[in-house]
């Protein structure tokens, strides 16, 4: 066999390969675009839905994680602001802090992200109103624990440093053993004084799994008019 003939040959299995690699990878995405819109369509449907009862102990223990977050539920109990923590936040208000407290209910306790402060509202003296003792009933979204923190600003939980809503290490630094393994994002209600400022939660699922699809197919029409010129070549030159 000739160079140019091992060459052509080569060139061939290339195209070949990597149209069968980019037309997988164009299904691949189409799959996920599927998963998405139906990801998409149930949370839609959770945050239309009734609140119901925050889920206790057994319930959470029987459910899917992706069957219960974004949830609309509520709870009623009491607030530990005692055992309150700040978790630092960036939201359309500009930068701030979530604030973060302890709600305890008949039979278990649930950390509540109560809503958002500007910095110079973090010492509880400055918010007072809001920090009003007596029975509450919450209503927002369930949420799933953030652990660790965020990418280059892990929480420095020693330094009570908070970057992130991770329920079990902020649950171990205050001393809370019977935190259930969930938190909760309170809505819009106004609080008194009107801090914090609740009903922030962003829900937005970025959808560009279409557009990646149409790339790789893409790319794999333009490997496949490839092996098509080389094949024309090989051929005109017998």
């Amino acid at each position: 066999m000739s160079r140019w003939a091992l060459k052509r040959l080569l060139l061939l299995g290339l195209c070949a390969l990597l149209a069968l690699l980019f037309a997988g990878l164009g299904v691949w995405q189409v799959e996920r675009l599927q998963w998405k819109l139906d990801l998409i369509a149930r949370i839609d449907a959770r945050l239309a839905a009734v609140p119901t009862p925050a889920p206790g102990r057994a319930e959470w223990d029987r459910l899917a994680a992706r069957d219960a977050e974004y949830r609309r539920v509520f709870a009623v109990g009491r607030f530990d602001h005692g055992r309150e923590t700040l978790v630092d936040a960036l939201t359309e208000r500009g930068p701030g802090f979530w604030v973060v407290t302890p709600l305890r209910t008949e039979t278990s306790t649930i950390l509540v992200n109560r809503g958002f402060i500007p910095p110079g509202r973090k010492s509880p003296e400055r918010r007072s109103a809001g920090q009003a003792s007596g029975t509450v009933r919450i209503t927002g979204l369930l949420r799933l624990t953030e652990p660790g923190g965020r990418i280059l600003r892990p929480n420095q939980v020693a330094a009570d440093r908070w970057y992130s809503r991770d329920v079990a290490a902020i649950a171990g630094k205050r001393g809370v053993r019977d935190a259930l393994p969930y938190f909760i994002d309170a809505d819009a209600t106004d609080n008194p004084g009107g801090l914090p400022l609740g009903g922030l939660t962003v829900v937005h699922f970025r959808n560009a799994h279409l557009v990646y699809a149409l790339t790789w197919f893409g790319l794999a029409a333009l490997s496949l008019f490839g092996l098509a010129l080389v094949w024309k070549t090989a051929h005109k030159q017998g």
